[in-house]
């Protein structure tokens, strides 16, 4: 291909992009393809999950600001642009019965409506290919599960110029991938080699749970190379000071051993319109030499 490569990657809410495939990201924007994040809420329900910053009068009144200048901070550090789609947070419900989704929120949406806005946001920055959540969300959480419905829709319709003729001209994304970077695979390798190495694995628990969820494993299609922007995307994610405690397990693997053991970002290629084969080390694999 002449013209630049675009990538788009959507995320339900502010952290989302910078804990998944944000080094993915960042060796991109390095390469000088243009990256654009679309966020799907503002994380106004969102709890404040650094202890360090709970209690905190000002952030618990002010969140939905406090989290876009956290996401203006993120997309400084990655390189990426970013715009909102302008939808409302759902919250994460708890409890047995589940209570009910709070009303207007994000995943009480109608999917097809949803949609619009995202394709509109396609057909504007035109990419090549889109990166998303799969059918389960990753987790369920309801804006996770809504983010990939509509990122679904709009993938099939952008292209379509008799679908959401006001959203502006026709654009058709040519390939589409689920996140899948918190796979068991990576997980395992990571927990042996802190053991070997007489080191705490904060992984032992969560690889226990794993065996009881008893889930199907993804097919995991895609492995990008990235561990040299992997300092980077830590950096991102401590932008997200309400959501990320530094001092917290999500740092715990020093960044060397991240980088010998585990060097890559993982995506489940869910559809293409352009030939490829697996498994693939880029996302623009059958894209660059068309």
């Amino acid at each position: 291909m002449t013209e630049q490569l675009r990538l788009m990657a959507v995320h339900a809410h502010p952290d989302d992009e910078s804990s998944k495939g944000a080094a993915t990201m960042a060796k991109y924007v390095s390469e000088g393809v243009d990256v654009m994040v679309a966020t799907c809420t503002g994380g106004e329900r969102g709890s404040i999950l650094n202890p360090k910053l709970q209690g905190d009068r000002y952030i618990e009144e002010n969140i939905h600001e406090v989290r876009r200048k956290e996401m203006d901070e993120a997309r400084e550090i990655l390189g990426v642009s970013q715009s909102w789609l302008g939808f409302v947070d759902s919250g994460l419900p708890e409890g047995d019965p589940l209570p009910p989704l709070p009303e207007g929120c994000f995943g009480l949406q109608d999917v097809d409506e949803a949609a619009g806005a995202l394709v509109k946001l396609i057909r504007e920055f035109r990419p090549h290919v889109l990166t998303t959540y799969d059918e389960n969300g990753g987790y369920p959480h309801p804006d996770h599960i809504m983010t990939h419905k509509i990122t679904m829709v709009a993938f099939e319709a952008a292209g379509d110029p008799e679908k959401y003729p006001e959203a502006g001209e026709p654009w058709q994304p040519l390939k589409v991938y689920y996140n899948q970077g918190f796979n068991r695979p990576r997980t395992e390798a990571l927990h042996a080699a802190l053991l070997e190495r007489g080191m705490e694995s904060p992984y032992g628990e969560w690889l226990e749970r794993w065996k009881e969820w008893n889930r199907k494993e993804r097919e995991i299609t895609t492995f990008v190379p990235c561990a040299d922007y992997f300092a980077i995307r830590d950096k991102a994610l401590i932008a997200h000071a309400t959501q990320i405690d530094p001092d917290g397990p999500w740092f715990k693997v020093p960044l060397e051993i991240q980088q010998e053991v585990w060097p890559t970002e993982e995506y489940e290629l869910a559809k293409s319109l352009v030939e490829t084969s697996l498994p693939e080390s880029d996302l623009f694999a059958g894209i660059r030499d068309n």
